[in-house]
């Protein structure tokens, strides 16, 4: 046999030995980074619960000489909260803000598994203001079969404002973000931005709840993961949306001055905003293994 042909036939022995290790070896390896094991946010440093926030020295709901202590520049956090859809699961809070056609923005990171069913607005509320029948805001993804895609807000008995975005792809964390001046609304998903315009009216409530939507109207609950939940009391400019964005899901909050409630929900559901606006969970679990889909801005 000549030289070359040895040589191929060696190959092909070898192939035939190894062959079926080395592909075991490559799914294992698929599967690890599916599981996202290769993600850079596995082993980065997790900030703690509480490893920032906001220190106001005249009290709640002041505004002089107001500051960020502690580690404040973006770590990952340690846990996010995980609601279930169901009534059963969610934060609620009070804050000291509330009006009619008030501005407002409000921010947060979310990962969904999948859609929940969906009836009427179909709008899936991460943050509802809980000011029952009638004019009341929530927010969420709205599904693709019911009007969507994107996220929007839901006014009870009266016309939903919408992004028009692409549809949130189920295991892939969002941020997304609502900055409102009446009758204006400004959104935001990663860093995709959309304006729209609505004419009807909202009511901003100072019972807020995270992961569930006011039953009386549609009760679309969130199924999935919620972290770093801010709420402001004034409409936020496009680029001062976008730097909360760009700060990724452990960022903390801009123009202290306008923070109502800052919500990480690293652990617990404490406001770290200063206001003493904690909220008091029911049915929600807190995870440390929340990587999976995220990718830093």
């Amino acid at each position: 046999m000549a030289r070359g042909g040895r040589k191929a036939q060696s190959a092909m022995e070898y192939l035939m030995t190894y062959g079926w290790a080395i592909l075991i070896i490559a799914v294992v390896l698929g599967a690890l980074f599916q599981l996202g094991v290769f993600n850079a946010g596995t082993f980065a440093p997790r900030a703690p619960p509480g490893t920032c926030q906001v220190f106001r020295p005249d009290g709640p709901n002041t505004a002089q000489f107001i500051n960020l202590e502690g580690v404040c520049s973006g770590e990952l956090p340690q846990y996010v909260a995980t609601v279930n859809g169901f009534a059963s699961s969610y934060v609620q809070a009070t804050t000291a803000f509330s009006g009619n056609n008030i501005p407002f923005t409000i921010s947060m990171w979310i990962n969904i598994p999948s859609y929940a069913p969906v009836g009427g607005f179909g709008v899936e509320a991460v943050f509802d203001q809980n000011s029952g029948s009638g004019t009341y805001q929530s927010f969420g993804p709205v599904a693709p079969n019911a009007g969507g895609p994107g996220v929007g807000f839901h006014r009870c008995d009266t016309s939903d404002t919408g992004s028009g975005f692409t549809a949130l792809s189920p295991g892939t964390w969002y941020f997304i973000a609502g900055s409102v001046n009446y009758p204006s609304y400004y959104f935001q998903q990663d860093a995709a931005s959309a304006i729209a315009s609505n004419n009807g009216n909202y009511f901003v409530a100072n019972s807020i709840n995270m992961g569930i939507e006011n039953g009386g109207c549609n009760g679309n609950d969130f199924i999935g993961e919620i972290a770093n939940v801010q709420l402001y009391n004034t409409s936020l400019s496009a680029n001062e949306v976008q730097a909360i964005y760009l700060e990724g899901i452990g960022g903390a909050p801009i123009k202290l001055q306008n923070l109502v409630a800052w919500w990480p929900l690293n652990g617990n559901a404490n406001d770290y905003s200063g206001n003493n606006n904690n909220g008091v969970p029911t049915g929600v679990t807190y995870t440390n293994q929340w990587t999976s889909g995220y990718t830093s801005p």
